[in-house]
């Protein structure tokens, strides 16, 4: 009798936790799967390639108007919910293998951004290759054009949460927590704040940047 209500119990637990595992385990994967394909329905114009396992989370979306435009993503990727990439003017975004992108990370790309191996980037980042025009003064902002630079974040970085990037990122570099990178970061270094400076440096011995250098040697 007791073995009778230890299965019919184990069966109950069962049958609660199937929900779980369905929507985190099969259903997700065959949601993401279904995103994929929509994406690449859509987009006839443009060259989209997903070269390996990556997972698409709700809200993944695309936004190429123009024909030309190139979107290729490397195997192990993940993808969380509310990721956006807009390109245009045949701009050319990739992806290397193992990246995460947390919520609602956004990348707006004219020219070329390039993403290693490894990299992680935090809850509502920001990545862009151009910058508003905003000097002439007989013109609205919006009609000024904009300044565009290609991007390459290299392999192992991790960008904290809220940052905004606008410079090349060197490999294992770390961007704390709400930064603005507007000047390229060395390999190694830990950058902070708005706009964002070397505030440290992990890597191999003698290759520490001068600007962190002289800072230290004057204080």
């Amino acid at each position: 009798m007791a073995d009778s209500l230890s299965l019919v119990s184990r069966l109950r637990g069962r049958v609660r936790d199937l929900p779980r595992q369905v929507a985190y385990g099969p259903g997700a994967r065959l949601m993401s799967e279904l995103r994929k394909r929509r994406v690449i329905l859509v987009h006839p114009h443009a060259t989209i390639r997903f070269e390996g396992p990556v997972y698409l989370g709700p809200g993944f979306s695309l936004f190429i108007p123009d024909p030309g435009a190139t979107f290729i993503v490397g195997p192990g990727v993940d993808f969380r919910r509310g990721f956006r990439a807009e390109i245009s003017r045949g701009g050319t975004i990739r992806i290397g293998a193992g990246c995460v992108f947390s919520y609602y990370s956004l990348i707006q790309c004219s020219t070329s951004i390039e993403i290693g191996d490894r990299a992680m980037f935090g809850q509502s980042t920001m990545l862009v290759d151009g910058n508003h025009r905003f000097r002439d003064l007989d013109r609205p902002m919006v009609e000024q054009g904009y300044d565009y630079k290609p991007i390459r974040i290299e392999d192992d970085v991790t960008v904290m949460t809220k940052c905004t990037l606008v410079a090349n990122i060197g490999t294992r570099a770390v961007v704390g927590a709400h930064s603005v990178v507007v000047r390229d970061v060395p390999p190694y270094c830990v950058v902070t704040g708005v706009p964002a400076r070397v505030v440290d440096y992990f890597g191999p011995p003698g290759e520490e940047p001068a600007e962190l250098a002289e800072r230290r040697s004057a204080s």
